[in-house]
């Protein structure tokens, strides 16, 4: 079928190129070729290496994944220097009236879109195999705030459901098994809007479906090898913001041209160079993707390398009257989300940018031209958004400054940055999450204090009004931090609006602020109070599966829907709350973590201990529920989960602490958290055991190979073993993500050698245990099958456990329960209990 002949948001057919409308079926992955026929257990030769069927339990189930973002990927070289600090706005270019940056050149004109109709997919609350210890997470309301659609997963599978905040009369509004990653209720309550995962895999789509469960159908993401991701709504709820990741053509194939042209900040050019994935238009493209001796990996025959990908922001229209409307593309772009519209549609809000160089970008709709760049805070992609009348800019950034913070831009007119002050901030905490109320008057603000959430409700000042800001600065302990601190009304360094004072940039400030007391450790996502007169948020703990909270006038109501406390482990064995837990690096550098003490046991006594390392790098370990904890302490085997240099709630300076060849002492950290764990816990030193996944898959394979007599064991989930292959292999966007952390694929190709471990492998003394899902397509199963394999041929005991519908991420009950379980067993096995 032409090109022409596909509406360029959902992949379907439109009506000139078909009649009627199409179902679209869903975009899988191709199974990996080495799976044994059950798909569970294989060899590194592929032959079935058994393991039986899946667990049928259905009492346990998975937690929520913290902060997740499913369109964050990037680039940026290695010049192995600390990160110079952001300024709080990119310097721009001096623009006479009437000029702006333009956004991207759009794409040639394509057919008008019509969402595609797909069968209802609704059911009654007594689906079968209900969990009794399920997890409930990433609700968003009605618009009177009475009513909340969320995720849970109590069928085994995370579905959408929706109920009421104060009543149990849920209902499922899809019954696919398709994943559900993402929510939305529509401002004017007619749609919810959700992303799923097919197949479990890495390529996501975007679906709506009415309250009452009718009407579902694809709005973007269906046409093979295409993503999409949600965006905001418009305020009036006629139209919805998606981003689609267009499929990658290959080399010849004509693709848009970048036209951003914004300037970046002092010291940007050096540390990006070639790497930068949004250089100047007359800057080079992204280097193509590193093939291993032998021929590319990855794409199409002969060789061709694929061309970087295309993310265009189309605003939809669900009902199919009203064509998309472009806002921007870009191609080779890391992310791009549409996170705010200003009431009379003039201005959009972008988050786009790589990784750790994050951008807030405001786009004058008329003419798609960028007026205004800020950075922002990794992590969380809802930065913020804009004030009632489009004037001011409220956004989550850390420019300038160690710890991310409520930062407001005031703009002119004409939508470009006037000045910028930090309305509230903390010396030694981020802001994690923001959410502003649907009248842009007041927000949530969420802060990580030490990975513990601490939860603000403010009131936003009126824009215009003649609001002084009165408070002094700094916080308390208590949560109560006061606003800003620099002089009222003065443009933070570096705001590319040198000399702005309180006349030019107008008042910003918080005209109240009420701290509420939490029932549990950590918030993972906040909704702010409507009518019903109180936020409603996600709260995940030590001792509770992940659940949704209504919180008015200070109370805090779990919703009837959500597990009890006392469900959280239905084998009658309570959680085990951490202690923190604070070791201190060979070079001195102070880390964090927390200790996992296995019942039972003498105080003092030693016991066989399990590191577990988390992912990102720039994930954070948190006090929350982990059925793979619970299930290890139940073996009689501690846990210590510690934050190695890389991780995030530490300061910027942290997160950038493992670049390039700082990875060697990130690999050293974790030989100084077991040693701290056997000398500040009660770690037996005889008896440990190494795991994590995704990086800290990576970094249990490095632990092994560079730290051989430290552990007796270790297992590798979804990690990567040789940087090389790994760059040749994965996604063309991850691999340019992945440049800025561990170096670039051809420039630093020797340093990525000397951090693989699989240029160690001969160090290898011990037992591995690789766990990966088929559909994986950020770290593919190659990285785990090699490394396996070189253990068998050097005589090492080694397996591999592929996990059937599953991609980077484990989403599935059956499939967590049976990893955690072979996990568990495997751990005991070579540590003993």
């Amino acid at each position: 079928m032409a090109a022409d002949a596909r509406n360029p948001v959902t992949g379907a057919r439109t009506a000139s190129a078909a009649a009627g409308r199409p179902q679209v079926p869903p975009t899988r992955p191709a199974a990996h070729p080495a799976a044994s026929p059950d798909g569970r257990h294989i060899s590194p030769d592929g032959r079935h290496a058994g393991t039986g069927s899946p667990d049928t339990d259905p009492t346990t189930t998975g937690t929520e994944p913290l902060n997740t973002d499913p369109a964050t990927t990037g680039t940026e070289p290695l010049n192995g220097t600390p990160a110079p600090r952001r300024p709080a706005v990119a310097e721009a270019t001096p623009l006479r009236p009437g000029e702006a940056v333009p956004v991207p050149t759009p794409a040639p004109p394509r057919p008008a879109p019509a969402p595609v109709p797909l069968p209802d997919s609704a059911a009654a609350q007594d689906v079968p195999q209900v969990l009794a210890g399920h997890g409930c997470w990433y609700p968003s309301t009605d618009p009177g705030g009475r009513n909340v659609a969320f995720i849970c997963d109590r069928a085994g599978v995370p579905h959408l459901w929706a109920g009421p905040v104060d009543g149990d009369g849920v209902h499922l509004l899809d019954a696919d098994p398709d994943p559900v990653i993402e929510v939305s209720w529509s401002p004017d309550g007619r749609w919810i809007a959700y992303t799923t995962a097919p197949g479990g895999g890495e390529l996501t789509r975007v679906l709506c479906v009415r309250p009452d469960g009718t009407g579902r159908r694809l709005l973007a993401g269906g046409e093979p090898g295409s993503s999409a991701h949600l965006g905001c709504w418009q305020h009036d709820g006629s139209m919805l913001a998606v981003t689609v990741a267009e499929p990658a053509p290959y080399a010849g194939a004509a693709a848009p041209d970048l036209a951003f042209e914004a300037s970046r900040a002092p010291g940007w050019a050096a540390r990006d160079g070639r790497a930068v994935l949004l250089p100047r238009a007359a800057a080079t493209a992204p280097a193509p993707r590193v093939a291993p001796a032998g021929g590319a990996v990855g794409g199409p025959p002969g060789g061709d390398e694929p061309a970087p990908r295309t993310l265009a922001a189309y605003l939809v229209d669900p009902e199919g009257a009203v064509a998309p409307v472009l806002l921007a593309s870009e191609r080779g772009a890391a992310t791009l989300r549409v996170c705010d519209l200003s009431r009379d549609g003039r201005l959009a809000l972008l988050r786009r940018g790589p990784r750790g160089r994050r951008e807030a970008l405001v786009v004058r709709t008329r003419d798609l031209r960028a007026t205004c760049e800020v950075p922002v805070a990794d992590g969380d992609p809802w930065i913020g958004g804009f004030s009632p009348d489009g004037r001011t800019l409220w956004l989550r950034s850390d420019g300038g400054r160690e710890y991310a913070a409520l930062t407001a831009v005031r703009l002119d007119p004409h939508g470009r940055c006037a000045g910028v002050t930090a309305v509230a901030e903390r010396p030694d905490s981020e802001l994690e999450l923001l959410a502003l109320n649907h009248d842009g008057q007041g927000a949530v603000l969420v802060w990580n204090v030490r990975g513990v959430s601490e939860l603000e409700v403010v009131e936003l000042s009126a824009p215009g009004a003649d609001t002084a800001e009165t408070a002094t600065p700094g916080a308390d302990a208590a949560g109560t931090a006061t606003p800003g601190t620099g002089a009222a009304g003065t443009a933070t360094p570096g705001t590319g609006a040198p000399g702005a004072d309180a006349a030019s940039a107008g008042p910003a400030a918080l005209l109240s602020r009420r701290a509420v007391p939490l029932p549990h450790e950590v918030v993972t996502r906040a909704v702010p109070a409507a009518a019903s007169g109180g936020p409603v948020v996600a709260l995940s703990g030590s001792r509770r599966r992940p659940g949704v909270w209504w919180l008015p006038q200070g109370a805090a109501l779990r919703t009837p829907w959500s597990s009890r406390d006392e469900d959280a482990t239905p084998d009658g064995r309570p959680p085990v709350r951490p202690v923190p837990m604070r070791p201190v690096a060979r070079d001195g550098l102070v880390l964090g973590g927390w200790y996992y003490r296995a019942p039972g046991r003498v105080p003092g006594e030693p016991a066989p201990c399990v590191i577990h390392l988390h992912g990102g790098p720039e994930e954070q370990e948190r006090p929350v529920f982990n059925p793979l904890y619970h299930e290890l302490l139940g073996r009689g085997l501690d846990v210590f989960a510690p934050d190695v240099r890389g991780s995030s709630g530490y300061g910027r300076s942290f997160v950038d602490a493992d670049l390039g060849e700082r990875r060697f002492a990130a690999i050293d950290d974790v030989a100084a958290c077991a040693a701290h764990a056997v000398l500040a816990g009660p770690a037996d030193p005889r008896r440990l055991a190494v795991m994590g996944r995704s990086y800290g898959g990576y970094l249990t394979m490095a632990s092994l190979v560079w730290h051989p007599d430290l552990f007796r064991t270790g297992v590798a989930v979804c990690g990567m073993s040789d940087l090389t292959t790994f760059f040749a292999g994965t996604e063309p966007w991850i691999g340019q993500s992945a440049a800025h952390k561990y170096g670039h694929p051809e420039r630093d190709r020797e340093l990525l050698r000397a951090l693989s471990p699989m240029s160690r492998i001969d160090a290898l003394r011990v037992p591995v245990l690789a766990v990966h899902g088929e559909h994986d397509t950020n770290v593919p199963p190659g990285e785990s099958e090699q490394f396996v394999r070189a253990a068998r041929e050097r005589g090492l005991e080694a397996e591999l456990l592929v996990l059937r519908e599953e991609g980077h991420d484990f989403r599935r009950a059956d499939n967590r329960r049976l990893f955690r379980r072979a996990a568990a067993d495997w751990i005991e096995r070579h540590l003993g209990g």
